[in-house]
């Protein structure tokens, strides 16, 4: 049997399996540099980086390297964008989110308040609007965008003191991934600070913030926040379903050959596959360790949640007045979350609501 009919009978699984690699040996070698705007300490995320330049070395048989480098390393977080846009690197992993400075719509290709959720985000962009909406937008930047995983629906973070009304907000100094959500909290009183997670720690100890949000148990108990903030409220209303994103250059991605443009993309599938099977099966043992260890679990009350809901409403009116490509994008995402509640309500959280009650 020669090497096409293996692949074509094995598919993926079977490629990685056997080592069997595709017939890239007549192509000349490629080597590609991944910038990544987490540090190594969180494997979820920073090993998806990891689990992408494996697959592609895998299905390449070695003709098809990229090299993967934590924030700092080679550039600044927060310097992936530019740094593709210059053509510095190939390829970065990275929450859109965190370049709201340059533009707000750089929110929806991670996670905006009272968004979607892990699933729908991905229905969304692989089979809705999403992705091709994304990929005009980032063209601006040289960049095509690939999944690299998702957190799933985030915990609402780390507070030295309880938060038990709306006032308990106000002057609050807060890390936040940055984004709409920013400019939500701005309109209940919070201070937003935008930091790379591995700062954090020492920002919170030393008291120059009083509270932090990041992804959920398994990240956040890694990165040490209940030593220093006791109080873990959920949920992160902000953040449905977070989409981790691959930035590659498109410089760099038009120039591959058919061949390893799809090995680039299965190997973004198999990363971004793992990223979230690996938060769902942490997150809970990681919860039960930290609430064993004294952490205080406080559900937000309602009447945050609903004050939330009303200044996130009240930003997207505002920048969707300032700018008609924000609007597009915002209402095409709000049209396909409302047929994916409808759905749910008949599937997913009905199936919830009883198994949670039920007795297993």
């Amino acid at each position: 049997m020669d090497r096409r009919s293996v692949i074509k009978n094995a598919g993926l699984a079977g490629v990685l399996a056997t080592g069997i690699a595709p017939a890239v040996h007549a192509q000349a070698a490629v080597r590609w540099r991944l910038a990544s705007s987490f540090p190594k300490s969180l494997p979820t995320i920073f090993g998806s980086a990891e689990k992408f330049s494996e697959t592609v070395k895998a299905l390449s048989g070695g003709k098809f390297e990229v090299s993967v480098h934590a924030a700092g390393e080679i550039v600044p977080a927060f310097g992936v964008v530019d740094a593709i846009q210059d053509n510095t690197i190939e390829m970065a992993q990275t929450a859109p989110y965190y370049f709201t400075g340059k533009d707000s719509i750089f929110a929806f290709g991670c996670a905006v308040p009272f968004g979607l959720t892990a699933r729908h985000m991905d229905a969304w962009m692989e089979h809705g609007n999403g992705r091709k909406l994304m990929d005009e937008f980032y063209a601006k930047y040289n960049i095509v965008s690939m999944s690299s995983g998702n957190t799933g629906t985030q915990m609402g973070g780390w507070y030295r003191k309880e938060i038990k009304t709306v006032a308990d907000l106000k002057g609050l100094k807060m890390r936040m991934g940055g984004g709409l959500f920013g400019e939500s909290m701005a309109k209940l009183g919070v201070v937003a600070q935008n930091m790379p997670a591995g700062e954090v720690y020492q920002a919170l100890e030393k008291g120059t913030l009083d509270a932090t949000e990041f992804v959920g148990p398994f990240d956040d108990e890694r990165l040490g926040f209940n030593k220093v903030a006791p109080f873990y409220h959920y949920p992160g209303w902000w953040e449905g379903g977070a989409e981790l994103e691959f930035f590659i250059n498109k410089k760099a991605f038009d120039a591959l050959s058919p061949e390893n443009k799809a090995i680039v993309r299965a190997a973004g599938a198999v990363a971004a596959r793992d990223m979230t099977a690996k938060y769902d099966a942490q997150n809970p043992l990681a919860l039960k360790r930290l609430v064993a260890s004294g952490t205080k679990l406080i559900a937000f009350p309602k009447a945050v949640m609903d004050a939330g809901f009303k200044t996130a409403m009240e930003v997207f009116a505002e920048h969707e007045a300032k700018s008609p490509e924000f609007k597009k994008i915002h209402q095409d995402m709000r049209a396909f979350q409302r047929d994916q509640i409808l759905w749910s309500r008949f599937s997913e959280w009905r199936y919830d609501s009883y198994i949670t009650s039920a007795k297993i």
